[in-house]
């Protein structure tokens, strides 16, 4: 049978001392004496004894737990943003747990539902590249549970939002494929109901536009940003026509894809085609060609995100029904290497 977990009650009896008397040595009470608070400690560890976030929670009203949701744990993109967010939050008293939604909808909407039990002070998440219904995040605003968004986000939700500009990153490596002498250049765009591709598809037209270039839809993929995805498009397409002598990928996933099936085809790259990705992957300066990529400042989208959080939760409660949302927009880097310089 599975055994007991002991209680304060468990350490007052053993100790012969009141329950309010454990609970305070245990949380380092200062009118505890040192003496006191050791037996207390050592006495807890003896008896294997647990603290219950979740009924501290509740009888505190907070549990210092900040729930934070990302699409995946092993892009290095995701994993420095929850590292920004976790060193800032730790600093404020807080600390995280973490789910992944692995980019499906019914994973999120489960993970929000544990969150909300596990009674977390707030919610940190960047929404699945699946989803086109947000009206589980509108319940969590509507239950007043701070909620920050970040990278991926809906225009409809009322929370506060930590983003990059796409489009101005997307802006910036279409013209810098132009000023290499590009012309045709291929888009391997993510799915437009996701605000992120959308700006980015839109940076990429207007680069073209500000050139002089026309704006040809068949040179744009929808892909779901995956590489194996990525290398299945790019190779029809250089299959059915010519081929293009730039590509520009919504993604660095996106971007190797298109690598590989270019070396695959003997494409000398950037000489014949030039490659220019976006998130700034760690990855990206490693592979032969290193790929050019925009810098999306992961690690201080981390922090500001985790920042958007504690203002928020720090405000006084009569102040949070009139506290306005915040929008947090950085601005995005062009890192130049090998794939795209000529």
């Amino acid at each position: 049978m599975k055994k007991r977990s002991a209680t304060l009650s468990d350490i007052a009896s053993e100790l012969d001392i009141d329950v309010s008397t454990v609970s305070k040595a245990l949380n380092g009470h200062p009118k505890i004496s040192r003496e006191t608070k050791n037996k207390v400690e050592n006495t807890a560890a003896r008896l294997n004894y647990h603290p219950n976030h979740i009924a501290t929670a509740l009888v505190k009203g907070h549990s210092k737990l900040i729930g934070v949701m990302v699409p995946h744990t092993d892009e290095s993109f995701f994993a420095t943003v929850i590292r920004g967010i976790e060193e800032t939050a730790k600093e404020a008293g807080y600390r995280i747990i973490i789910f992944q939604s692995n980019d499906k909808t019914e994973d999120e909407i489960q993970n929000l539902k544990i969150m909300q039990e596990a009674k977390v002070d707030g919610i940190i998440a960047s929404p699945a590249i699946h989803t086109t219904d947000f009206s589980h995040y509108q319940q969590i605003l509507d239950q007043d549970l701070p909620l920050v968004i970040f990278d991926r986000f809906d225009e409809s939700l009322d929370s506060d939002i930590v983003a990059i500009d796409d489009f101005k990153g997307s802006y910036k490596a279409v013209t810098h494929l132009i000023e290499q002498g590009c012309r045709k250049i291929m888009h391997i765009s993510g799915f437009q109901h996701v605000h992120i591709y959308k700006e980015r598809l839109r940076g990429y037209k207007q680069a073209l536009i500000d050139s002089g270039l026309p704006y040809d839809e068949n040179l744009v993929l929808e892909s779901d940003m995956s590489l194996q995805h990525s290398k299945e498009i790019v190779s029809q397409k250089l299959r059915e026509w010519d081929t293009p002598d730039a590509i520009f990928a919504s993604s660095d996933y996106s971007a190797l894809g298109a690598v590989q099936v270019l070396q695959e085809h003997n494409i000398r790259i950037p000489q014949q085609v030039a490659v220019v990705g976006f998130s700034n992957e760690s990855f990206t300066s490693f592979v032969t060609p290193s790929i050019t990529s925009v810098e999306q400042h992961a690690r201080k989208m981390g922090e500001k995100t985790a920042q958007a959080f504690i203002s928020h939760v720090h405000n006084p409660r009569e102040q949070k029904v009139a506290k306005v949302s915040t929008k947090t927009i950085l601005t995005p880097e062009l890192i130049v290497r090998e794939s795209s310089r000529r």
